[in-house]
């Protein structure tokens, strides 16, 4: 696993996701794959919708948990990938549908349930944690890894 780096922390309500996406998206802007990690519920998908929103992103945003991967794509043109591997078995199902492919494409790749890949992930990747902090708050952590 590449080494830590950088780590920050905030708290934030529900109502704050938006400040949230835009200090997320300065922190993480030299990073292309983005991992989200939380429970079930913590609001890993909430957060990517926040995110797209601030990017510009028109099309409805939703979770790719059957679909695997959805595209997106910003108001500057790129594109952004939403991954989420919580039903895969295994590593080679990310493999097969070409997920360093993705990961190498130099596009945004926002990735729930990245402990289901973790010889697939890259050197360098941004990683979003998310704790549930009461009825209506989070508890977010940053951290970079690779350089």
């Amino acid at each position: 696993m590449p080494e830590v780096y950088s780590m920050i922390s905030k708290d934030y309500s529900l109502q704050e996701l938006s400040e949230v996406a835009k200090w997320a998206l300065q922190e993480g802007v030299d990073f292309n794959v983005w991992v989200l990690e939380g429970n079930l519920g913590a609001g890993k998908t909430t957060l990517v919708k926040a995110i797209c929103r601030e990017l510009g992103v028109e099309e409805t945003v939703g979770s790719p948990t059957f679909s695997i991967v959805n595209e997106y794509h910003a108001e500057s043109g790129i594109s952004i990938f939403h991954f989420d591997f919580y039903r895969l078995k295994n590593e080679s199902e990310a493999f097969d549908i070409g997920v360093d492919e993705y990961f190498d494409s130099g596009n945004l790749c926002l990735v729930e349930w990245a402990e289901k890949i973790p010889s697939l992930l890259p050197e360098k990747y941004f990683k979003l944690i998310i704790e549930d902090a009461g009825s209506d708050s989070r508890k977010i952590y940053f951290e970079k890894y690779g350089r």
